[in-house]
């Protein structure tokens, strides 16, 4: 059978460096970090005291309280940037038939804030099992689709994807496929998170994870650099409208960029380090390329995984060079995780998103705080340290890596 061709016809985006499409894009190719000192909660006792948190969100501006209440910030943030994209896609507008409008959505973690919050309280009392009747609802991953679909009617396909940081890539993945087999017309699909929270910030620091770079938080990620000393936790959403390519052309979509293909991977290594070969990484991107139907030689820009920990910046360097070759050193490659932070299930949303706005603005955002050339690292290959670059991007991979050793890559190709 033939399969269906699968476009992206709105965006939405809630992030660190701007909590709508507009000001994440303009916060990308002007170079901004994310990072400060956290608000949240009293980090004095912590090894790492900073994040990429939000920036003047407030969940009353988007809904009443009693709905605001009812919801983990994951979900909060899940229906922000599923509202904004719904609507630049024109999907509600046009009265598209909404059983054939799935939801598929990523999400690491889930509520993490309402698990930790619910056992603080729990712990503090004498041991009478007195919960919130919405702890549950709250802090399932799946409540963000749901909860989606509840909103606009969407009677589709709906389930959550979960794989530690490549969760909303899995999302996208599975959305890609369910439009290429027929299963759907559209999919709202993409991740969310909302990890800076006193659990995060302490599990990760006890995996040895997150930079403690607490003098200095705003060039603390540092992807490829040599000084790199572990990633920066971020929150917020991504979402895309993922439409079959007839039915967008029927109802006069404004078509963003086509997915064309995508790969999926495991390391089968090690629980949270990557295998030091880029076994997982190559092997996904080789898939990747295959299911898309390109060559090598044919992608123009990669938004890589890098995340700044000194193992897996080098190990996804060096599998990118045995998949391309010498033609490595022709890619405009970056992470965007430099600016954001890591939004862990959320990335694969936002770092896709990177790169179909750099195909629509013919511009790659850079790869910010690098001071020192890791040795180890090919220096012939350009990841767009410190200032964006023009650039025509025709093809371009999207690379997202999760705890577990779970692997993902995304084909995005411009639409002309």
């Amino acid at each position: 059978m033939s399969l269906k061709r699968v476009v992206v016809t709105g965006l939405g985006a809630v992030t660190p460096i701007g909590n709508d499409i507009r000001s994440y894009w303009e916060g990308l190719v002007s170079g901004k970090s994310g990072a400060d000192f956290i608000t949240y909660f009293d980090t004095s006792k912590f090894k790492t005291q900073f994040a990429c948190e939000l920036k003047g969100f407030d969940a009353l501006n988007y809904f009443d309280r009693k709905e605001a209440r009812k919801m983990d910030r994951f979900a909060q943030y899940a229906i922000v940037c599923s509202d904004e994209a719904i609507k630049d896609s024109g999907i509600i507008n046009d009265n598209v038939n909404k059983d054939r409008v799935g939801v598929i959505w990523g999400s690491g973690i889930g509520g993490f804030e309402t698990i930790q919050n619910e056992m603080i309280t729990y712990t503090k009392g004498d041991g009478t099992p007195r919960f919130n009747p919405f702890f549950i609802p709250k802090l399932i991953p799946d409540i963000a689709p749901g909860m989606i679909s509840i909103r606009h009617g969407f009677t589709g396909p709906n389930f959550a994807t979960v794989s530690a940081c490549a969760s909303s890539a899995n999302a996208l993945i599975d959305s890609l496929n369910y439009i290429r087999l027929g299963y759907s017309d559209v999919v709202v699909c993409g991740g969310s998170e909302a990890g800076v929270t006193i659990a995060g910030i302490g599990g990760f620091n006890a995996v040895q994870a997150l930079s403690k770079r607490n003098d200095d938080p705003k060039t603390a990620s540092r992807p490829f650099d040599l000084d790199r000393d572990g990633f920066v936790l971020g929150e917020g959403g991504g979402c895309l409208i993922l439409e079959e390519y007839d039915h967008a052309v029927a109802r006069g979509a404004t078509i963003y960029a086509e997915v064309i293909g995508a790969g999926l991977s495991a390391d089968a290594y090690h629980m949270t380090a990557p295998h030091p070969d880029g076994n997982g990484a190559i092997a996904v991107m080789k898939n990747c390329l295959k299911d898309a139907g390109i060559k090598p030689e044919d992608v123009d820009a990669i938004n890589m995984h890098g995340t700044s920990t000194p193992l897996g910046d080098k190990a996804e360097a060096k599998a990118i060079k045995q998949v391309f070759g010498e033609h490595s050193h022709n890619i405009n490659i970056n992470s965007t995780k430099s600016m954001t932070g890591h939004l862990l299930g959320a990335a694969g949303a936002i770092e896709a998103i990177s790169c179909i706005l750099s195909m629509k603005n013919s511009v790659v955002p850079p790869t910010i705080n690098h001071f020192t050339d890791d040795p180890e690292i090919d220096p012939k290959m350009n990841f767009t340290f410190n200032k964006a670059q023009n650039r025509e991007v025709n093809f371009a991979l999207s690379n997202t890596f999760g705890f577990g050793g779970h692997n993902a890559c995304v084909a995005l190709k411009k639409h002309t």
